[in-house]
């Protein structure tokens, strides 16, 4: 028994397993199912999590009938029964408050009350306790993705309070957390709503409409946005015969006659098919102002690799390291600049935006500028942008859904004809720094307020388990003396239950010498 997870409880309580208090503790199918249009409904683990209703707009699947009276013979779902996931993420469980015929799928566990003994919400509420999730990890096999053995579910400990205490805390749990969630769900709903503000926001920044006062009262700019796609234009031919230059030198060659011509043009948007910008505007393609640069995973890098390195070498999941929240800073590889050479990395310059370019990562529409010089894996993109872009590049791209580009296959991916030829709008230099300006100003406020958010979200998931502690701890609602013990009506119930299995022996042993 693990009675150190869950601290001291009340003389009138005992302390028992899952399967002490449930008829029955069993998981579901251990097949994969034929899925169907309609029929029998399927509940997956994705269709449950934590403190939220079942939800099946999530994950809604269907079985035959005929499949569905094979699972139930081994599991058959009811109402006021507990689920919990026992693969995965662990540790919390959802009570079926419906009365549909259903079958579970192989991840999910059963707990079935003896409601004799135990409540189902009071159940319910226990199995999200703190101590469930950490004692469910423990007890988990794999590293990876977790596993909890049956056998080991059926051993969960459970602080049994006597029947009438247990309505007393569940009716008090539902108060308290129902106020709780009330709260959570008004703090997500303003998350939403400044995640949605910082659309907005960054659609006014780049279509003008951010400094449409602004552009009124400073009248016309000293270079206007297609003198500075120009001065960009030349700046990116330089870089280009620059890089030329540097290969002909490393060579040793001397640059060939009309090697200046090989130069290719990015180009140019198609205006007839675009909208008039405000004055002093233009359009220009993404290629215009920056060089697409595909990520590089060399064969057996991982020999190379030195923590003492020049290179940062930058994976997809580097994007959810602390500190790269906007800025790629910490990398999990590098390499001298001598390995990445001989590994044929391209290493491009720090404010170079990269992105995910194939899997499902770019669902998560995650983009980064990289703070110094680095090199990225195969499934990674960068915009390496003219200086003089670079910023308003980025304030542009931070609008795009990445989604919305990739090809659609069973592997989603972005290859340079999806990004090459989108168009965008550049405002003289001017309005981009006044632009870039408000909109600093505009998403640190969001930032604040998102931040805030965030730590009262946190507050809130410290408060549910000082809630389920105090709850199974005897301290949420007061002890009454007159309450039947836990110990005594357990062991009614076990007699009671005797009684009914020997009665029942004696009736079968009749029919049989009857039937002899």
């Amino acid at each position: 028994m693990s009675s150190e997870y869950v601290g001291r409880i009340p003389a009138s309580w005992t302390l028992l397993e899952l399967a002490d208090v449930c008829s029955k503790v069993t998981d579901g199918t251990h097949k994969t199912p034929d899925y169907q249009q309609d029929g029998v409904r399927f509940i997956s683990i994705k269709n449950i999590k934590p403190f939220q209703p079942i939800d099946w707009s999530a994950y809604e699947r269907f079985i035959s009938e005929d499949e569905h009276r094979e699972l139930i013979r081994r599991c058959k779902p009811e109402y006021g029964d507990i689920l919990f996931p026992r693969i995965g993420t662990l540790g919390y469980a959802k009570r079926i408050d419906f009365r549909e015929e259903v079958s579970i799928f192989v991840g999910l566990g059963l707990a079935k009350p003896i409601r004799e003994l135990v409540l189902p919400e009071y159940l319910e509420y226990w199995l999200n306790h703190p101590a469930i999730d950490k004692l469910s990890r423990e007890r988990a096999n794999g590293s990876g993705r977790l596993t909890l053995p049956l056998e080991e579910s059926k051993k969960l400990p459970v602080p049994m309070a006597p029947l009438a205490e247990q309505a007393r805390i569940t009716e008090r749990l539902d108060e308290l957390l129902s106020d709780l969630d009330a709260g959570i769900s008004e703090l997500k709903a303003a998350q939403r709503k400044l995640a949605q503000y910082r659309q907005s926001l960054l659609k006014a920044a780049v279509d003008g409409t951010l400094t449409a006062d602004w552009r009124a009262a400073q009248g016309k700019p000293k270079e206007t946005g297609a003198e500075l796609l120009q001065r960009i234009l030349k700046e990116r031919r330089a870089r280009w015969e620059q890089k030329q230059l540097a290969k002909f030198a490393e060579q040793g060659k001397s640059p060939p006659k009309g090697w200046q011509a090989k130069y290719l043009e990015p180009a140019a948007p198609d205006f007839s098919k675009l909208p008039s910008p405000p004055d002093g505007w233009t359009w220009a393609t993404v290629e215009q102002l920056a060089e697409l640069a595909s990520g590089h995973t060399p064969k057996d890098a991982g020999l190379f690799a030195d923590r003492n390195g020049d290179v940062p070498w930058f994976k997809v999941g580097d994007m959810n390291t602390a500190g790269n929240e906007e800025k790629l800073l910490v990398s999990s590889v590098k390499f001298t600049k001598e390995h990445a050479k001989e590994l044929g990395l391209k290493v491009v310059p720090a404010d170079t935006i990269v992105f995910p370019k194939r899997g499902g990562a770019i669902a998560t529409n995650k983009k980064r500028r990289l703070s110094a010089s680095a090199a990225y894996d195969l499934n990674m993109m960068g915009l390496v942008s003219a200086p003089s872009a670079a910023d308003w590049l980025w304030a542009w791209f931070q609008g795009v859904d990445l989604a919305k580009l990739s090809d659609g296959s069973n592997i989603p991916q972005i290859n340079n004809p999806d990004i090459a030829p989108l168009t965008l709008p550049i405002p003289p230099a001017s309005e981009q720094k006044e632009i870039l300006e408000q909109l600093a100003q505009a998403l640190d406020n969001a930032s604040t307020q998102e931040e805030a958010i965030a730590k009262m979200l946190q507050q809130s998931a410290a408060q549910r388990k000082n809630l389920l502690k105090a709850a199974f701890s005897g301290q949420l609602v007061p002890q009454d003396p007159n309450d039947e013990p836990t110990s005594v009506l357990l062991a009614r119930i076990r007699a009671e239950r005797e009684s009914g299995a020997t009665t029942t022996a004696k009736k079968r042993g009749r029919k049989a010498k009857e039937k002899m």
